[in-house]
């Protein structure tokens, strides 16, 4: 059986987005996750926070030399991935905080290419400033592509702009970001199972509550990025809560390769991740097929049948704005009754099934599961 990789996520965005405040609010709400972080400006990365998630020095690297994708190669990122990602550390999941002027590109190329086993690309998200969104594409006119390679973005600072503005900016990104999730934030509140794997298949994942997020007093992720003072004085209780549909599919019917895989190679907009295990019954009997999706990135990973394992299909798909019940059922039209198996149907499948010799040759063109750029 594989052993677990651990996904690492690129964190990009232009200065003064919001990209700390959001780390740090992943950091105070990871619910037990560790989280490993590779950071250009440490020193912005609120200790108080890092302890409250229970981080240890040695869940961070700390990188002061510049931008990450100009100050190092992929080998270089590849020592650092290993220091958090070695089984010891327990990490599980890795977010690299890029610098402001960091290209996010050249990041994702270099993940993807690292011959490290014990990981895999775990999606870019791209945070803007709901705020300075029309300032910074003037002064950046570079965002329009990150935004076009982006799995999911962060549209933050919601609170700051009126609601008219709020949704014309939000208009502008969708149009701009083509395939990928886009929500809504204040002080880089977003749901945290959209970057953790700890809710097991058949939980609600929603948005939280304000209440949730207050629940221990003061959130540190109400510290502003730029001058550490609260964004809003941290006293009204109006605030934008983004709003992410999932669906949670369990079969007891095996699932017919070819049409499970024209269902994925054509997944809808807005659909941010999948993830749970596939059960092809007879196309192959031996092994059940854990599925990581994020964005257009896709890998699966034959597992062999525990003995007393219960042969079930299960899957959860997070997104925004995708139509839930159109989803369900063109699930379950890919459930399949045939006895016989397809000898051919599996190759679809196979296609992102990366073998460990694959490691090294992994380019962001597509292929074997990796994500076009």
């Amino acid at each position: 059986m594989n052993t677990q990789q651990i996904p690492v996520i690129v964190l990009a965005g232009f200065l003064g987005s919001g990209k700390t405040t959001l780390l740090n609010h992943l950091l105070h709400r990871s619910g037990g996750s560790r989280i490993g972080a590779i950071v250009n400006d440490f020193g912005s990365i609120e200790i108080d926070a890092m302890s409250v998630a229970g981080q240890l020095g040695d869940s961070t690297v700390s990188l002061g030399n510049g931008c990450l994708c100009c100050a190092v190669d992929a080998s270089e990122l590849d020592e650092y991935l290993e220091r958090l990602a070695r089984p010891s550390a327990g990490i599980d999941v890795i977010v690299i905080e890029a610098s402001g002027l960091a290209e996010p590109q050249e990041l994702v190329k270099m993940l993807l290419a690292s011959e490290n086993p014990h990981i895999v690309y775990g999606g870019l998200v791209e945070v803007v400033d709901a705020a300075e969104f029309d300032a910074t594409r003037e002064r950046h006119p570079e965002v329009d592509r990150h935004l076009g390679i982006a799995d999911l973005v962060v549209v933050n600072k919601a609170d700051r702009v009126p609601g008219e503005e709020r949704e014309r900016v939000l208009e502008v990104v969708r149009g701009l970001a083509g395939r990928a999730a886009v929500v809504s934030a204040s002080f880089g509140r977003v749901d945290v199972e959209l970057f953790f794997d700890r809710a097991p298949v058949g939980e609600r994942i929603g948005q939280l509550s304000f209440d949730d997020l207050r629940e221990d007093g003061l959130d540190l992720g109400d510290v502003d990025d730029e001058n550490g003072a609260c964004e809003d004085g941290c006293g009204h209780r109006d605030h934008l809560h983004s709003a992410y549909e999932s669906l949670s599919f369990t079969s007891e019917v095996p699932m017919e390769p070819r049409s499970l895989m024209a269902l994925l190679d054509s997944r809808p907009e807005g659909l941010y991740r999948i993830k749970g295990y596939v059960d092809f019954g007879a196309a192959d009997p031996r092994n059940r097929y854990g599925v990581h999706a994020v964005g257009r990135f896709l890998r699966f990973y034959p597992e062999q049948w525990a003995p007393a394992e219960p042969r079930l299909t299960q899957l959860v798909l997070i997104g925004s704005g995708i139509d839930v019940s159109a989803l369900e059922k063109e699930l379950e039209a890919c459930r399949t009754y045939a006895p016989q198996a397809d000898e051919h149907g599996m190759w679809g499948v196979l296609r992102y099934v990366q073998e460990p010799d694959d490691q090294a040759d992994s380019q962001p063109d597509g292929h074997s599961g990796d994500q076009p750029l």
